[in-house]
């Protein structure tokens, strides 16, 4: 009777049993099994910026096939996205009318401004689809800074941060599921916290704070198309230095102890050890990544001259965001997404 054929009796010039991995990836679905979590459509966050236009909808060059839309016009965009799967958006307003900036962002919740007349629409007509607020006044001040500024240009913590707390609160007043504070002005979390709470809205309203957002040179194209770049200077005494893990991991803590829900690593790619510091240290609620619009350009750009394969990449992409721990996506090829996961 043969002997059976055991580690012990393989040819000494022949790889031990344990070395052997090939056999649990070589059909493409065990190739899926192999990830520990799989990108699903519930995931992902769809930016929209909506004008004070109601009638506009406009290409924005530098964002491939991203359009900037009216109030009248996102409707009918986004309804065949919903029937895919989209289950919920981003909202960025963008004021055009001239003399509607002012020093202290006025227009930010304006009750006929884009984002509120946009929260009122989508809740009307989408009923079923979640509803974030971006809060930030850059797109609404005459400067473009993300707060209320001192006479030497830099920011008053204590105005801004009651200034943006009301803006959090009056989008959830009209209906918003969730607020999502990107101005990293320190304190903001708490003020809009108990501003929510003073109101009897922070039982059904979601804080998604941007809590390690990184000043850097990612985001020239979200800038075209909110029109929110300063007129002077920069953001980097607010926005965290590239370098700054340290400051990132402090950040984190500091905005789970003032009532965040849930929060943002921006930009995303490279930042993955930040996002696996903040699955760590907020490993109790969400990590989103925000996979920002200049390496959502820099996928089209490298394409284009043949370098990269589009979907291969951006599957790859989104996946490293899980692997480092975020459970939401922000991005826009959520659209895309919608396709490739239905297939």
């Amino acid at each position: 009777m043969s002997k059976p054929h055991t580690a012990e009796f393989l040819p000494a010039n022949e790889p031990q049993i344990s070395s052997i991995l090939a056999g649990g990836y070589n059909h493409p679905l065990l190739r899926e099994w192999q990830n520990e979590r799989q990108l699903t459509k519930n995931m992902f966050i769809f930016p929209i910026f909506i004008s004070d236009d109601p009638e506009e909808e406009c290409d924005i060059p530098s964002l491939p096939n991203i359009k900037r839309f009216g109030v009248n016009k996102i409707v009918p965009y986004l309804k065949p996205l919903v029937a895919k799967g989209l289950r919920s958006v981003i909202i960025f307003g963008v004021p055009l009318k001239e003399g509607v900036k002012d020093e202290s962002g006025s227009a930010a919740d304006d009750p006929e401004g884009p984002v509120i007349q946009c929260i009122k629409k989508l809740r009307k007509e989408i009923p079923e689809l979640y509803l974030i607020a971006d809060v930030c006044l850059c797109e609404y001040t005459s400067h473009g800074h993300c707060g209320i500024l001192y006479e030497d240009g830099t920011i008053n913590r204590d105005l801004s941060v009651r200034r943006i707390a009301a803006v959090a609160v009056n989008y959830a007043k009209h209906g918003c599921h969730s607020v999502a504070p990107s101005d990293m002005i320190d304190g903001r979390i708490r003020e809009i916290k108990i501003g929510l709470m003073n109101a009897g809205l922070a039982h059904k309203t979601f804080i998604l704070s941007y809590a390690a957002k990184f000043s850097g040179n990612l985001y020239g194209p979200f800038r075209d198309a909110a029109h929110s770049s300063p007129n002077h200077g920069d953001r980097k005494c607010y926005q965290l230095p590239s370098g700054g893990r340290g400051l990132a991991r402090r950040a984190l803590r500091r905005d789970l102890e003032e009532g965040s829900d849930g929060i943002i690593v921006k930009p995303s790619t490279f930042y993955l050890d930040i996002m696996s510091d903040a699955y760590e240290i907020c490993k109790d609620i969400p990590v989103c990544a925000y996979h920002v619009s200049g390496e959502f350009a820099m996928l089209h750009a490298a394409t284009e001259k043949g370098i990269v394969d589009f979907k291969t990449i951006c599957f790859e992409t989104h996946q490293g965001f899980l692997r480092a721990g975020a459970r939401l996506i922000i991005s826009y090829l959520t659209p895309e997404f919608m396709e490739w996961l239905s297939n």
